[in-house]
């Protein structure tokens, strides 16, 4: 299908609110947007509802399904690619048409799905997190075993000091990764750290920095506790990814440099829930209880200040295809609705440095383009329901369509 209309009330952003109209797509590009009745091409008549560019989730780990230790001495590698194909397939139905994956898919899955092997969102991958011997991503158990998951396509990440962290973020750049993906502190998943445990030092964050930008690449930090979130600002981090124990001053910094926050309230929620029915591992439980009390609240502070909020779920921790949940969760530390909606496609496609070709419904960017049920700037939560999402379009073709049995 080389040419496509969708008519139907076009969100507009800027303006806050909406218009009847229509956009042409040719091929995979958005060729116009207008308020004619256009026709000459397969026309998908959506009048009744409304018209946004795809979703952009900026941190999941779609090969992962709950990072629950035992499953990487139970699991076969090759069943991580089998359950990563039905998780892109859920995540891409839900609206979300791009990704940036925090860790654990190689370039192998992102060539799957550029070259349309399996339905996929877009993605940019980090490959594997870096991470301090003893920190966040070190899967060696106090028994002696080591149960880390790496194969060729998927080096170890584990280094210490100036030189050995060089060179691993230049053999995660050399697998393939569109991101660097730093574990700045501790985090509730793991066993042998606290949330709030600094790890790396400036030296060592600067260097991975560096070493990204010589090749044009971003940089990601997992980052809970307030002195990891301080050291990777000064580093030159382009995102703090949770910034759980972020406070005013820090925030304001943040905002002043430019950085962004993608605080993933929806993993907070879901962990801390979890735990409370003891349906976590016992090593988990009282730091997902903890990190909920004050998540939230340091996270209106951040808004407050003026931090620019990201859409990102960690999807994979928990379970796929709640995507769109995490929209809810950012209206609730105060954020207007059109607010919430540029998180999640203008502002993310800028976080990860896609905007000239994604986040928004505009002539020349690829045609990534949803139509839902409900008004999203009436009703922001309506979007949590997958039902809500009757049509998702990514580069120009279509992958999702409800509205023929509507």
């Amino acid at each position: 299908m080389n040419n496509l209309i969708i008519k139907g009330e076009i969100i507009d952003l800027k303006a806050h609110n909406h218009f009847k109209g229509s956009i042409l797509v040719k091929g995979d590009t958005i060729e116009s947007i207008s308020t004619k009745d256009e026709s000459g091409a397969h026309v998908i008549d959506a009048d009744d509802y409304f018209i946004l560019p795809g979703f952009i989730d900026a941190h999941v780990h779609i090969m992962e399904k709950g990072f629950k230790l035992e499953d990487r001495i139970e699991t076969p590698l090759s069943f991580y690619f089998y359950n990563a194909i039905n998780n892109m397939r859920t995540t891409l139905n839900t609206g979300v048409t791009t990704i940036r994956d925090a860790g654990m898919a190689d370039f192998g899955v992102k060539l799957a799905s550029e070259e349309g092997i399996v339905p996929a969102p877009r993605m940019q991958i980090s490959v594997v997190p870096i991470s301090t011997t003893g920190g966040h991503f070190d899967f060696h158990m106090k028994s002696g075993l080591n149960i880390e998951l790496k194969y060729p396509g998927l080096p170890s990440s584990i280094c210490d000091g100036a030189s050995e962290v060089r060179k691993k973020t230049r053999e995660i750049l050399r697998a393939g990764a569109d991101v660097i993906k730093i574990m700045a502190t501790g985090g509730v998943m793991s066993a042998n750290d606290r949330p709030d445990d600094t790890q790396f030092t400036k030296k060592e964050l600067k260097i991975m920095v560096d070493e990204a930008r010589f090749k044009g690449k971003k940089t990601m930090a997992h980052a809970h506790g307030l002195e990891g979130i301080k050291n990777c600002i000064k580093a030159g981090i382009n995102s703090i990814e949770h910034g759980t124990y972020i406070d005013k001053k820090t925030a304001a910094e943040m905002r002043d440099k430019g950085v962004y926050l993608v605080p993933t309230l929806l993993v907070t929620a879901e962990l801390a829930r979890e735990a409370k029915k003891g349906e976590l591992p016992s090593y988990t439980r009282n730091d997902a209880i903890e990190v909920a009390k004050v998540h939230r609240e340091n996270i209106e502070v951040a808004y407050e200040e003026g931090v620019q909020l990201i859409m990102g779920t960690d999807s994979g921790v928990i379970e796929h295809g709640k995507n769109l949940k995490e929209l809810s969760y950012l209206s609730k530390v105060g954020m207007e609705p059109w607010e919430v909606l540029e998180s999640a496609t203008l502002k993310a496609a800028e976080c990860i440095g896609w905007d000239d070709k994604i986040g928004s419904l505009d002539k020349g960017k690829l045609a990534d383009i949803i139509v839902v049920k409900e008004n999203p700037l009436e009703d922001i939560e309506s979007l949590a329901n997958p039902d809500n999402i009757l049509l998702v379009v990514k580069d120009g073709k279509i992958f999702k369509d409800l509205l023929r049995i509507l």
